[in-house]
């Protein structure tokens, strides 16, 4: 594996537009849902061309959701990018993205639900995949005390926050790596999960309080205000 001084690597990004949306509450799948008239995967897609060393995007978005409507008011799009359906489960459809990848060096997975990440995010998480690291993925510390429970609601314990992390996107992986944990039949709740379960040790880097993920109505109210924000800070 190159390490930190070796030459840019080929970077692919997944996105994953293909939820439902259904606990925001919205009449389109949630990468569409627009916030300050535009989509969600519209300011996912910005950031994601703002990535050094990008070769390959892929969207992968519900069926039934062709190249038009994704790609309706995203600007610029990548030369060549892919739009590709998903499938039932989140595990199918990053599947359905990384076999449009193509020949690339570090595969990131992110999700258009966190369109605010900043760029700086991915840079660290490509940094750490290019010095060496099988996968990469940003996490902030976790503040609030966390209770382990059982079935009946009671705790069996409570793990030392300090040594916690919540996780987010983009999760960044040697391609092969991701290839092979992908190929395995295994499952697991998220990428950084699945390779783990192959062996592989996974960075944890700075995430960023933007790359919150929008899944209910609080959510999209906060990233209007964010978007709102932003707008007054140029008038």
């Amino acid at each position: 594996m190159n390490d930190a001084h070796a030459a840019p690597r080929s970077v692919g990004v997944v996105v994953v537009a293909a939820g439902s949306g259904t606990r925001l509450g919205a009449d389109v799948p949630k990468a569409f849902v627009q916030v300050a008239g535009r989509s969600l995967l519209s300011y996912a897609v910005e950031r994601v061309t703002q990535v050094a060393h990008l070769a390959r995007l892929v969207i992968v978005v519900p069926e039934g959701h062709g190249t038009a409507t994704a790609l309706g008011d995203v600007a610029p799009v990548p030369e060549g990018t892919v739009v590709v359906p998903g499938g039932a489960e989140r595990t199918d459809s990053v599947r359905a993205g990384l076999a449009e990848v193509g020949e690339v060096d570090i595969v990131l997975i992110h999700d258009a639900a966190r369109a605010f990440t900043p760029v700086a995010v991915f840079d660290r998480v490509v940094a750490a995949v290019a010095a060496g690291a099988s996968g990469a993925v940003p996490g902030l510390p976790v503040v609030d005390t966390i209770k382990a429970v059982d079935a009946d609601g009671t705790i069996t314990g409570t793990p030392d926050r300090a040594g916690l992390r919540a996780v987010q996107t983009p999760q960044g992986f040697d391609a092969d790596v991701l290839r092979a944990a992908y190929a395995s039949g295994l499952s697991a709740t998220d990428d950084a999960a699945l390779v783990e379960t192959l062996g592989h040790h996974v960075r944890v880097v700075a995430g960023d309080p933007l790359a919150f993920k929008v899944t209910t109505p609080e959510d999209l109210a906060r990233a209007e205000r964010l978007v709102a924000s932003w707008a007054a800070s140029v008038d």
